[in-house]
């Protein structure tokens, strides 16, 4: 196999030096199996910067990059880390990578966001009218200042014709995992998970996900109706009592709604009802029935449905996940 380049930029800011690390790390744990096999190392690693001063990061520790963006070389893949912070001030701070990472781009680079990397890299441009994943927490800041993009917040990995993003937090190893398969094959990608003990094949983040309802807008109707859902999701809700409630049609609340917080009226009816079901499944001993009344559902079957569909478990499996009792609990 040819030498795969790997660049890890070395952002300004509060970059999260556990996925510069990590990505160093797992690229350079490959090239040690390679050699413990007798095969020839795969990867050429190397730290990008946009000088090569030391960066320090979380105030103890310093990255040394081994190249800055004004050598002349190639990329094959460059990893773009998170940054923290203000986003206009983390994107304002490494702009001038922008031209960089699309002119390695251009050459025939892959681009890899992880986690909230993915605002560095929707501010060349390259994600516009692409689907891409963040950390869930972001994800309304995220849509706000980069609606051409299609955000898939509920996933973990996006690959966009080379063009990847990792969701939130530790998932940046999913993705990891996902492009050493493709650059090698499937045993590496296999022996990786081990070594490491990643969890292969994870896709979904959905089950991670705490929703939290968008109000950062000047929409005064829809942010009181969003409190009215929140303060009586045990209630059975219709579109038609809230348009009533706050004097709008219901197609202009509707569209009103759908424009401000990105969801549908009834998709925040049931997220929000959800979310509820959720914190009693994970700190209550209250059974699976218990919950869907608590939370306003009569009908079990589209209980489950839409606890499914909103965290990627069962009822019954999310309480056994995250309420350590609840194992020995009857349904």
């Amino acid at each position: 196999m040819k030498t795969k380049n790997i660049s890890i930029l070395v952002p300004k800011g509060a970059a999260t030096l556990t996925c510069i690390e990590g990505s160093y790390k797992a690229f350079s744990t490959a090239n040690d199996f390679l050699r413990s096999m007798g095969k020839a190392p795969l990867f050429n690693i190397q730290l990008v910067g946009l000088d090569k001063e030391a960066h320090v990061y979380d105030k103890l520790f310093k990255v040394f990059p081994d190249r800055d963006i004004t050598e002349n070389f190639r990329s094959d893949l460059v990893i773009i880390p998170p940054v923290n912070g203000k986003w206009t001030e983390v994107i304002d701070m490494n702009k001038d990578f922008n031209a960089w990472i699309c002119k390695q781009h251009k050459a025939g680079s892959e681009l890899a966001s992880l986690c909230v990397g993915t605002f560095l890299l929707a501010s060349t441009g390259l994600l516009n009218g692409k689907k891409c994943s963040t950390h869930w927490h972001a994800e309304n800041d995220f849509r706000k200042m980069f609606p051409d993009t299609e955000l898939v917040s509920d996933k973990i990995i996006t690959d966009e014709n080379g063009i990847y993003t990792s969701g939130g937090a530790n998932s940046f190893w999913n993705l990891l995992l996902y492009i050493l398969e493709k650059y090698s094959d499937r045993e590496m990608a296999v022996l990786a998970s081990k070594y490491f003990e990643i969890d292969i094949d994870r896709y979904d983040q959905s089950t991670f996900i705490m929703f939290k309802g968008q109000k950062d807008h000047e929409d005064e109707p829809v942010r009181k109706a969003q409190e009215f859902i929140e303060s009586n999701f045990q209630d059975k809700l219709s579109v038609e009592q809230l348009a009533d409630m706050f004097a709008l049609g219901r197609r202009s609340l509707e569209r009103r709604f759908k424009k401000a917080t990105n969801n549908t009226i009834i998709e925040y009816i049931q997220r929000v009802k959800i979310e509820a079901a959720k914190k009693s499944f994970e700190t209550s001993k209250k059974n699976i029935n218990e919950v869907m009344y608590d939370v306003g559902y009569s009908d079990t079957k589209a209980f489950r449905n839409v606890f499914k569909k909103t965290t990627g478990l069962s009822p019954i499996e999310y309480r056994n996940k995250f309420n350590k009792e609840a194992i020995a609990m009857p349904s």
